[in-house]
Formats: structure tokens, C-alpha cells, sequence
């Protein structure tokens, strides 16, 4: 999370791979005074402005400033894309409902792959109650 202050100090939360956060304290302009001219703001950026689908996800990223990033978002399903510059926050906020997108994707997988292992197990115990398996098989 980045808190901007008053006197133009910049403050950033990281979290490090070990799970510890710092705060990095930033002596530079805002991005304002910096001249980076944000994307009028959007407050959901998984959501497509032009289907209204929830699917948009970014191809690519950078930052742009201390505070804002550059951002190329798509949609897959009407091919939409842009490419802007956008808050800290709204960055954060993006980021955190990829997260859970990705939550998701990997919870559907792995209930996916249990399935499909059962169901294997199944037939291999069905083709050994059967005798339909030779040691030669293997």
C-alpha cells in the first residue's frame, strides 16, 4: 500500500518473500508534480468498459512514478484494450482481484485433477477385478 504525504515524501509498503513488509519512504515529487498525467480514474480495472464482463487482466505493467502505474489492460471476450496510467491504490485493489482470480483457477484445478484421478483409479481397479491386466502391461 503507498500513502502519500503532505510534503512530498512518498511512502511504500513492501512485502518481501519471507512475509516481512518494510516501508520504503520516497523523497520525490507525486506524480502530479512529476508531470505523469493519470487515466481518468476507474475504480474496477477487471471489468470490461466496454462488455461489462469481468475478465479484463493485464498483458503488461510498469510503473510509470513513484505513485502511479502504466498499465496494458485486454478483454478477452470483446478483445478491448487500453493502455493507461493508474493510482497506487487502484493498482493495489487490480491486483488483489487478479489474486483471487488466481485462487480460484487453481481451487477449480485441483478439484478438477482429483476427479479425473478417481475416475482413473476406478477403471484401473475395474480392469483389475476384471483380469484385464498382464503383468506384461507394465
Amino acid at each position: 500500500m503507498s500513502l502519500p504525504n503532505d510534503n512530498g515524501q512518498y511512502v511504500r509498503r513492501v512485502v518481501l518473500p519471507s512475509g516481512r513488509s518494510i516501508e520504503v519512504v520516497y523523497f520525490e515529487p507525486l506524480a502530479i508534480e512529476a508531470g505523469v498525467k493519470p487515466t481518468p480514474l476507474l475504480d474496477d480495472l477487471h471489468i470490461c468498459p466496454e462488455c461489462d464482463r469481468d475478465l479484463v487482466y493485464p498483458v503488461e505493467w510498469q510503473e510509470a512514478s513513484v505513485t502511479h502505474w502504466e498499465v496494458l489492460l485486454r478483454c478477452p471476450n470483446c478483445e478491448w484494450s487500453e493502455l493507461g496510467v493508474y493510482d497506487q491504490a487502484t493498482v493495489d485493489r487490480f491486483d488483489e482481484t487478479l489474486d483471487d482470480g488466481t485462487e480460484a483457477l487453481v481451487r477449480d484445478l485441483r478439484r478438477l485433477v482429483q476427479a479425473n484421478m478417481e475416475e482413473e483409479a476406478q477403471r484401473f481397479a475395474a480392469a483389475l477385478a476384471a483380469d484385464a491386466i498382464l503383468p506384461e502391461d507394465f
